[in-house]
């Protein structure tokens, strides 16, 4: 079998290229791709400043200080160059994608069709829609991509190698080319450096040495690369759209005319076995302003529920309340009522629906005992609102990883993927045990948890409390006595960060009225006056019980020394020493003149 004449289309520095316009930046900009700490690939501009492959970041930079360093991103290679593979088939179907920024076809459809100068027509064309590339021709793809490589090096853009004398032209060309390392590696050893030299070879004798991968490595240097392209299929074209000449400036007949449109869209999808959960709507006006929205629908969307979103859209878009002087009553109706009066302030031109998700219709069959789906009149309603309001004006709660009950909580806007924002399946140190609050306040609420003594509990670095809780002060008419109680959970995040960083305590307490609450507990300022205070290391005696029953870890006051010394010395109202105090007692007073600590109900067990 004969190598099939090959055309290589390459962009050199692809994923440079792919990066900088994911991140805006200018084409003519010094720009690197990096991985792994070193420079995976760089701009001309770079190159000019000695900036090559396999520097490491700091080296490069003192070559070019005005280096921009972007992370290498596969997934934007491959997206970036799909625009790029569809201005291909455009002109020639059939398109093989080697790897993003290199791809391959055969030779023979399009130049009987073109001509032989297909080459610069196809480079033509890509240049015109803002893409350099290299076009290398030759028998077979490794010997196409070799003939774009030599273009590139010496300043060309475009190189033929003649039919039948690939195997020639690839003589001259090192081992490396191969790329194998093991089996370069050993070739260079046994002397074999050239591709020609290599080709030399017996055939035989070269199956018996290197094995299979030798063979077709082989038969790659002797030009005789026979692999057909492995071509992909053009993805079907899904999306539909509708022209209005002259421009529509009603919204019911813009839901008109659209529906047939969608029961086209939907009755392809229906042939494919397909069904849409993902639809956006794209609007264009007589004043060039697209509005483009994207919907998406709990089960699937049928022809009626495109008509609705159109709808519902150009309802969200500017509009003006009809006089009556066209003939209508200039009531103002709406989608409940069957009949809209309103007229947008720029006709309709185009509208173009594009399915953005689609799956199979199997995956959305109802279930044996009835649809896990939410009601639709709900959905219908939701949707509704967020059209008029805004796409965050309703949202679902989803719960998330964190420690605090605030940070347990997503909130994804109706219709969208449910997600959290943090995983839950990972540790979180300092989290609440179950059960979990029914209520989390907006804003946590300041209150004071006093002791047995009436003086306010504080918490130590060790996490051993003053006293036991037995008051919860929210306000001077609202006190409730403390029955048992949880905690403390300590919890000190970012402390690198002085602006994030965050160092509290949590508590789960149970009232005599039957409330619980969560308490969060700040410390204050950190006085070093009492340094037996804060030696605290351990607590006997717990005596404190969670609002289950269950005894926590709280500490009883008769177990740290000088309790009273630190609790009962001094004015609790003025927190002044008293008159006649002893040294031990002074003490306490300076611990009480520093910051006391604070504490806020964060959420409630209803």
């Amino acid at each position: 079998m004969n190598a099939v004449r090959t055309i290589v289309v390459w962009f050199p520095d692809w994923p440079v290229t792919a990066a900088g316009r994911d991140t805006g930046q200018p084409p003519d900009a010094p720009l690197a791709v990096l991985d792994k700490g070193q420079i995976f690939a760089c701009s001309h501009a770079a190159r000019a400043h000695g900036v090559r492959r396999g520097l490491r970041v700091r080296e490069a930079q003192a070559r070019c200080p005005d280096l921009v360093t972007l992370a290498y991103d596969p997934a934007v290679d491959a997206r970036e160059f799909e625009p790029v593979v569809a201005a291909i088939e455009a002109l020639a179907p059939g398109v093989e994608v080697i790897r993003p920024g290199r791809c391959a076809l055969a030779a023979k459809g399009p130049s009987r069709y073109y001509g032989d100068t297909f080459g610069q027509i196809l480079r033509t064309h890509l240049e015109e829609a803002g893409h350099s590339c290299v076009i290398g021709i030759a028998d077979g793809p490794f010997a196409a991509e070799q003939a774009a490589r030599l273009a590139e090096r010496s300043g060309e853009r475009e190189l033929a190698f003649p039919p039948g004398e690939s195997a020639r032209c690839l003589a001259s060309l090192p081992v490396d080319t191969l790329d194998r390392p093991e089996l370069v590696d050993l070739l260079r050893r046994l002397g074999i450096r050239t591709l020609g030299a290599f080709a030399a070879l017996p055939a035989r004798q070269v199956l018996a040495r290197f094995g299979n991968d030798g063979v077709a490595a082989h038969r790659l240097a002797a030009g005789r690369d026979d692999r057909p392209l492995a071509t992909r299929r053009p993805p079907p074209e899904l999306a539909t759209d509708a022209a209005f000449e002259p421009p529509v400036e009603r919204i019911d007949q813009v839901a008109f005319a659209i529906r047939g449109t969608a029961e086209r869209l939907v009755a392809g999808l229906a042939e494919r076995e397909l069904v849409c959960t993902c639809l956006r709507v794209e609007i264009d006006t007589e004043r060039d302003e697209p509005r483009s929205r994207q919907w998406r629908h709990p089960r699937w969307f049928s022809a009626a529920d495109v008509v609705d979103r159109v709808r519902w859209q150009l309802q969200g878009t500017s509009t003006r309340a009809s006089d009556g002087s066209d003939g209508s009553d200039g009531s103002g109706g709406d989608a409940a009522g069957g009949r809209l009066t309103e007229e947008l302030t720029s006709g309709v031109v185009r509208v173009r629906l594009i399915p953005d998700d689609v799956a199979p219709t199997g995956a959305y069959q109802d279930g044996l005992w009835g649809d896990q789906a939410p009601d639709e009149r709900i959905h219908r309603a939701f949707t509704r609102v967020q059209s008029q309001l805004g796409h965050e004006a309703v949202v679902t709660v989803v719960l998330s990883g964190g420690r605090a009950p605030a940070e347990r909580m997503t909130l994804v806007p109706w219709g969208d993927d449910i997600a959290p924002a943090r995983p839950t399946g990972q540790p979180w140190p300092g989290h609440l045990p179950p059960p979990a609050p029914t209520t989390v306040l907006a804003t946590p609420e300041p209150v004071r948890v006093l002791g047995a003594t009436g003086h306010l509990v504080e918490i130590s670095e060790r996490g051993a409390l003053s006293e036991d809780c037995r008051l919860l002060e929210r306000d001077s008419s609202d006190n409730s006595v403390i029955t048992g109680w949880a905690g403390p959970w300590p919890v000190d995040e970012r402390w690198w960060d002085p602006v994030a960083a965050s160092r509290c305590a949590r508590f789960q307490v149970a009232c005599t009225d039957g409330r619980a609450f969560v308490l969060r507990y700040e410390a204050g300022t950190r006085s070093t006056a009492d340094p037996l205070a804060n030696s605290i290391s351990s607590v006997s005696g717990s005596n404190g019980h969670s609002p289950d029953g269950t005894t926590s870890s709280g500490s009883n006051a008769s177990s740290i020394p000088d309790a009273d010394a630190r609790s009962s010395t001094g004015n609790p109202s003025t927190g002044k020493p008293s008159a006649g105090t002893s040294a031990r007692g002074t003490t306490a007073s300076h611990v009480q003149d520093a910051e006391t600590g604070r504490w806020w109900i964060e959420a409630c067990y209803d």
